[in-house]
């Protein structure tokens, strides 16, 4: 008899945004070629902390220049891939409130601000319809 081991998940570590404006709305983003929407940011690199990881990212994909220290760490959560069958993401979550424009460029093809209150009728990442914004969802009916 051979001994079975269980497959451990393709697991891909990234770092994202909750990213506010002043309307308290969340940007979500779609990458070119895909249908989910999901938050910002991307794969961290071996040499990068997640908040570097984070600022490169939003550089790259919108054109926001971000000061790593105002980012406030949220909480880790993994999901299964948006775009990567059979991979599992797992995501260091920071919120940023920007007050500048935001432009997709890179692999976006498209940007939203949607009420983090509503459910947006839109398609999105497993992270972001099951972790991202029932957090800040939590969150807002806390404060109030």
């Amino acid at each position: 008899m051979t001994p079975t081991s269980a497959v451990s998940p393709c697991i891909i570590h990234i770092a994202a945004a909750l990213l506010l404006n002043a309307q308290g709305q969340t940007l979500l983003v779609r990458k070119r070629g895909t249908t989910a929407f999901m938050q910002p940011g991307g794969k961290i690199e071996a040499h990068e902390l997640p908040v570097h990881a984070l600022a490169r990212e939003l550089e790259e994909e919108l054109g926001l220049q971000i000061d790593p220290a105002q980012a406030i760490f949220l909480n880790s959560f993994s999901a299964p891939a948006a775009n990567e069958p059979g991979f599992i993401v797992h995501a260091e979550i920071f919120q940023l409130t920007v007050d500048s424009d935001v432009c997709p460029a890179a692999e976006i093809e498209e940007v939203i601000w949607v009420d983090p209150a509503t459910d947006p009728a839109l398609e999105l990442a497993p992270l972001t319809r099951e972790h991202i914004l029932p957090f800040y969802r939590r969150s807002l009916t806390a404060l109030a």
